[in-house]
């Protein structure tokens, strides 16, 4: 089972898109990329992410268009939006849970996803050992406490 958090990320240069999902695949986040918005709203509607990083300028949908379609499909979906500019009008963050632009550095988007992303908590079966000795608190040799195992993508 694949622990890592599921980034869609949705950009119309496939350059940009190649460079940051490998970043960000080495980060441990598993990335699924789009270069087109329609194609990454059609993915939403038969699958889960945990996050969406979108570029903000597109030819065909607006980033900040795509993320109001997005939230309105999945409203608890955190929605990052990266582009060339310094600042954004307010209403075309309206959809948005954070935005990077011009200037950003790599380390403050990586730690916002990091944030904007719950960490994975996977239950695995119980232990059961090959020969163990009958002791006080256990069954049949079994302890009926389940392991956990933390996974954290920072």
């Amino acid at each position: 089972m694949d622990t890592r958090n599921t980034i869609l990320y949705v950009d119309d240069n496939p350059k940009s898109s190649r460079l940051l999902s490998s970043v960000l695949e080495e980060c441990d986040f598993c990335v699924i990329t789009r270069n087109d918005p329609a194609e990454a709203l059609a993915l939403c509607r038969r699958t889960g992410f945990d996050l969406a990083l979108i570029d903000y300028e597109m030819p065909t949908m607006s980033g900040s268009r795509l993320a109001r379609e997005l939230k309105y499909l999945m409203p608890d979906l955190p929605i990052v939006l990266i582009s060339a500019r310094v600042s954004l009008p307010p209403e075309e963050l309206e959809f948005v849970d954070a935005h990077f632009g011009f200037g950003t550095s790599l380390d403050d988007l990586l730690w916002t996803l990091r944030i904007l992303t719950t960490p994975r908590v996977v239950v695995a079966e119980p232990h059961i050992p090959h020969a163990v000795p009958q002791e006080p608190g256990l069954r049949h040799g079994i302890s009926q406490e389940p392991r956990l195992r933390w996974c954290d993508s920072t």
